[in-house]
């Protein structure tokens, strides 16, 4: 669960912003201030919002960067991130960009949505989770994903991401990787910045992966 609601809304729009919540997080746990010693200045992660930004989300799910990163470019290259052109395109068209089965149909159930993309800048964090989860193949990943990123919303964490995961588990010196109820645990002892937490796990998973070559 998230903030409650009649609580001043904090969007995150700035590096600034970022830097707070970073600082807020060091001074909260010895252990945060280690990993932002390891990564340096935290990226600001704001992505637009609308449908193409939750079209993007819809791809990485599942898999690596990479992966995401190549797909999603064969998906600008024929226009099927705008949502008139998902709407007439064949399940044979998504297919040929690298959609699976599943993303296909997460895809078309998207466009054929009436999702109020401006709509959702207004609800509580916990209300656009809701919402977004209404749509075949969305699920809470990309939910929090599209509300952290795209919305910039401060006090969101992806409880299911495994790089997250890893990233806590080493962080936190932890004998097994934490399931996404033990996050949800842990993480709520760090909002209201839990969106900034996100963000210096995953810099921090970045870091020790690079010198490693493993995690």
């Amino acid at each position: 669960m998230y903030g409650l609601v009649g609580r001043t809304l904090r969007i995150i729009e700035t590096d600034a912003d970022v830097e707070e919540g970073a600082a807020w997080l060091a001074a909260l746990d010895p252990r945060f201030a280690v990993a932002l010693e390891q990564t340096g200045r935290l990226p600001l992660r704001r992505r637009e919002n609308g449908f193409g930004a939750l079209m993007n989300t819809v791809v990485g799910q599942q898999v690596s960067k990479a992966s995401a990163l190549a797909i999603w470019k064969r998906v600008k290259a024929v226009g099927l991130d705008i949502q008139a052109n998902v709407v007439a395109a064949s399940e044979l068209d998504l297919q040929s960009v690298g959609l699976s089965q599943s993303k296909v149909r997460c895809s078309k159930a998207l466009a054929g949505s009436l999702l109020n993309y401006s709509g959702l800048h207004h609800m509580t964090d916990d209300d656009v989770i809701k919402e977004l989860c209404k749509i075949v193949g969305i699920g809470t990943w990309t939910a929090e994903v599209y509300a952290l990123a795209s919305l910039g919303r401060q006090d969101v964490f992806p409880h299911g991401d495994l790089a997250l995961q890893e990233a806590t588990r080493a962080l936190f010196k932890l004998n097994v990787r934490p399931d996404e109820k033990q996050m949800r645990m842990m993480a709520a002892e760090w909002s209201p910045w839990r969106a900034v937490a996100a963000r210096l796990l995953w810099a921090y998973y970045n870091s020790v992966k690079n010198k490693k070559g493993n995690f």
